[in-house]
């Protein structure tokens, strides 16, 4: 048998994170990487979307050899130092324990940015200054939350972020996101998003069009009414770091995929779900239809209320 579903690593729905907001934190540089007991799983889950969804998975410019080359040196010597139970730098490149089919051949004969990407459980995204400002040049996106890589390779950042409410070209947000990213130094920092998704997958690409034709229609995720059973609480955190040799910037993005009942189990349960509600509860029309809850806000809030009350029972799995 097993124990006790165990509560989330991280909560930034408790008020301190909030949606639609910049939020950007100083890093510590020890903890610029994450690696929890999924690392196993989730590098499986690279491995079998690269084989099968490459094309839609990692996109590179002509021009960002050196740039990923950079990012897989910073790589190796942050994990050979702080994980050295698991990776082990050789003069050749890495090893990585528990996982034979990662050998230094066969990393050495992939895209520098690719072979970084199996060593870690974040996607990266490499960006690079050019006349029209910060653009995607290089990236790998194995785990994404509700966007299509390919849709945005090669645009700037205004253009990334046109579909979010109050973030689009022109707007206050996305002119404050284009000063930090030119006044970014040494100094890595950290952010984080949030969302409700209906299933456990971390491969989650939604495109442009699916998006709209989601926010015409606003279908519900829980056509069977049980938001408790299915909810999954989707943590990105996201770091930003100033590659200090080639002066593009690495994004990474590192999923965290908890279902919604095990809020029940956390000692500050009462706190965290009457702000997660609040929270929701919060969202204009246009913020619910690009979260894509417009039909389920109200089922999620009375759930998240029951929660907070202690009227709902823990999960034992």
């Amino acid at each position: 048998m097993t124990g006790p579903a165990l509560p989330p690593t991280h909560t930034p729905y408790d008020g301190s994170s909030k949606l639609f907001a910049i939020g950007l934190r100083p890093l510590a540089a020890a903890g610029w990487i994450e690696i929890d007991d999924t690392y196993d799983a989730q590098l499986r889950e690279k491995r079998r979307l690269y084989a099968a969804h490459e094309h839609l998975v990692f996109v590179a410019e002509s021009g960002t050899e050196d740039a990923q080359a950079e990012v897989l040196a910073l790589l190796r010597a942050h994990l050979a130092e702080h994980f050295p139970e698991r990776f082990r730098q050789t003069c050749k490149g890495i090893a990585v324990a528990g996982h034979p089919a990662l050998t230094v051949e066969a990393m050495n004969a992939l895209p520098p940015l690719k072979a970084a990407s199996l060593l870690v459980q974040e996607d990266l995204i490499l960006m690079r200054r050019g006349p029209d400002g910060w653009r995607l040049a290089a990236g790998s996106l194995c785990f994404p939350s509700s966007w299509v890589l390919t849709e945005k390779f090669g645009r700037p950042l205004n253009a990334i972020h046109e579909p979010v409410p109050g973030f689009g070209p022109g707007s206050r947000p996305a002119e404050l996101i284009e000063r930090m990213f030119d006044r970014l130094q040494d100094q890595a920092v950290e952010r984080y998003n949030w969302s409700i998704q209906a299933d456990d997958a971390l491969y989650h690409p939604l495109s442009n069009v699916a998006r709209i034709d989601r926010a015409t229609s606003r279908p519900t995720r829980f056509p069977d009414g049980d938001v408790a059973a299915h909810a999954f609480m989707r943590v990105e955190r996201q770091t930003l770091r100033k590659l200090p040799v080639c002066g593009d910037i690495l994004f990474t993005i590192r999923i965290h995929l908890d279902p919604l009942r095990v809020l029940a189990h956390h000692p500050d349960r009462a706190h965290i779900a009457a702000s997660f509600a609040a929270q929701l509860g919060e969202l204009d029309a246009a913020q619910l239809d690009y979260k894509g809850i417009t039909a389920d806000r109200d089922r999620l809030v009375v759930l998240l209320h029951a929660m907070a009350r202690g009227d709902v029972t823990p999960p034992e799995t």
